[in-house]
């Protein structure tokens, strides 16, 4: 468990340094420099430098030297054929042509020895660097040369160099380059039939016959000149006349016609998968267009639509960056998104300060839309779903009577619509038009993949919503205090005037009879009830 919590802690640690690499690619610290004073360091210590500048393919060190050996061995494809065939290999000059045999003879030693036990391969999914010498590694070095002291210098005994192709049919090469090299193919199955003309002519006599060459002008020109006409079957040669004449013109036929249709499919190929997005374009324009056509939508419409075609393409050379990102893992997505989108996203001030993290998983969450001029990016009164982000170009805030009186030009950096995406000031709806001026690149980013993302980033979520608040009052204008107003006074109540002694003292009599009358009127209705008990008992007796 320890251990394994140890090597948890290794890669958290090797990742953020990844990310801060990827982030900022100038940053280094001191592990990473690698020390070139070669007056104190040990010859371990210079291998160790060696073999870090070429465990890269990528390393421009290791690509000049594949350079180099390219070059060897095309001396030994192209002139091991001359050499045998033609008699340009004289005894005069036989000492510079094994010189340059013996210089590619070293070059192969040192790519053997030196450069190919230290490139890193894959085996079984793990990256593993070998370095030991396997067998088929050296096959090309073969020193069959030492039957030179038996049979002569034969150009022919040096063949096995040419097994050197496999270092370089593994290479990823581009669209021009495979058109290189299938041209090269051509032109090598042209020099040998050339070289096989001359060896047949020269074994039947130079001369001797119409069919064979007759030894004028130059004999390798003349030759290759035959061979074109042969292979590519032209037309025009003398017939042949011999049994050998005959064979060896049918073996050309043949080659000529299954060489000639190989070059011709795979350039065919070539060309294809070189245009293969150019032609995905064409075939989505050209179906849009006919079911515009077919519902006879206007023709500004269509026009404006073909301008999005034309100005997307161009700009982006694809249609939908999301396409083709989707093929890809998810870290792989986010190590794009970063290179690609990192820059303006952290400039931009509503989200300095956030989360990282954060911010890592809102970039494979981000849309580009291309908007045309004109085009609204959004109204006012719109339920907002969005975020804005300008990626490249201007919009422009508009309102006013006539709905064209241009508020503010908002940048490549600039965001806009977080007040209504954030549902700040308690509502979502847009606060303005917002149109684009001139073509306009924009980040998207919808309502719900910023909730789904802010979950896990709550203080990142109470940040932004208080910058959008701030940003929501920034505009807003204090409103007027009002003056102190003293207090409304009520009126007071009107003295009474004291009443006079007569009328004081006829009220009181007046009080006084009242209550004289109302004690007579209880005696006389107690008086009552009991005459009225009196009279009931009479009765019952």
């Amino acid at each position: 468990n320890e251990r394994l919590q140890e090597l948890v802690r290794m890669f958290k640690e090797r990742t953020e340094k990844a990310k801060e690499k990827l982030i900022d690619p100038d940053s280094s610290d001191e592990d990473s420099v690698i020390s070139c004073d070669l007056s104190t360091t040990t010859p371990l210590s210079i291998i160790s430098l060696f073999n870090s500048l070429i465990s890269s393919s990528a390393d421009l060190m290791y690509v000049l030297w594949m350079f180099l050996v390219s070059l060897a061995w095309n001396w030994n494809v192209w002139f091991i054929p001359v050499r045998w065939a033609f008699p340009y290999q004289t005894p005069d000059n036989i000492y510079y042509w094994l010189l340059t045999d013996y210089l590619c003879d070293l070059i192969y030693i040192l790519d053997i020895t030196v450069f190919q036990p230290r490139l890193q391969f894959v085996r079984g999914g793990d990256i593993v660097v070998s370095v030991t010498l396997e067998a088929f590694t050296v096959i090309d070095l073969v020193p069959l040369e030492l039957f030179y002291f038996k049979t002569g210098i034969n150009p022919l005994l040096r063949l096995p160099r040419l097994l050197k192709v496999r270092v370089f049919t593994c290479t990823a090469v581009s669209f021009s380059l495979r058109v290189i090299r299938t041209t090269t193919y051509l032109l090598y199955c042209l020099h040998c039939n050339a070289c096989l003309y001359y060896w047949g002519s020269a074994l039947k006599g130079l001369g001797s016959t119409k069919w064979v060459y007759n030894g004028e002008g130059n004999s390798y020109i003349r030759c290759y000149y035959f061979a074109v006409k042969t292979l590519i079957t032209i037309g025009g040669l003398p017939d042949p006349t011999t049994l050998f004449e005959i064979v060896f013109q049918l073996i050309n036929y043949f080659v000529g016609v299954f060489a000639f249709s190989i070059m011709i499919g795979q350039m065919r190929d070539v060309v294809g998968a070189a245009t293969a997005g150019q032609t995905y374009y064409r075939t989505c324009m050209d179906n849009t267009i006919k079911y515009m056509s077919s519902y006879r939508i206007p023709k500004d419409v269509q026009n404006r639509v073909k301008t999005w075609y034309n100005y997307t393409w161009q700009s982006q050379g694809m249609l939908d960056e999301q396409e083709l990102l989707t093929q890809l893992p998810d870290k792989m997505r986010l190590d794009i998104a970063i290179d690609v989108n990192y820059s303006i996203v952290s400039k931009v001030p509503l989200f300095q300060g956030c989360d990282r993290q954060m911010i890592f998983d809102m970039l494979k969450s981000l849309r580009s839309v291309v908007y045309l001029p004109g085009d609204y990016v959004c109204k006012k009164g719109e339920v907002g779903r969005e975020m804005y982000i300008i990626k490249a170009g201007e919009v422009q805030v508009v309102g006013g009577p006539d709905g064209k009186t241009v508020f503010v030009t908002l940048r490549a950096g600039s965001v806009f619509g977080e007040i209504s995406l954030l549902a700040v000031g308690g509502g979502n709806r847009r606060t303005a038009n917002v149109i684009a001026h001139g073509f306009a690149n924009l980040f998207i980013l919808d309502k719900k993949d910023l909730n789904e993302i802010l979950v896990h980033y709550p203080e990142s979520k109470k940040l932004l919503r208080k910058k959008a608040r701030k940003m929501l009052t920034k505009g807003k204008k204090p409103e007027p205090k009002e003056e102190a107003k003293e207090p409304r006074q009520v009126p007071a109540a009107p003295v009474r005037q004291e009443t006079p002694r007569l009328l004081r003292a006829a009220l009181e009599m007046t009080e006084k009879s009242s209550r004289l009358k109302g004690a007579l009127a209880k005696v006389k209705e107690k008086t009552n009830k009991s005459s009225i008990s009196l009279q009931v008992n009479v009765h019952k007796t």
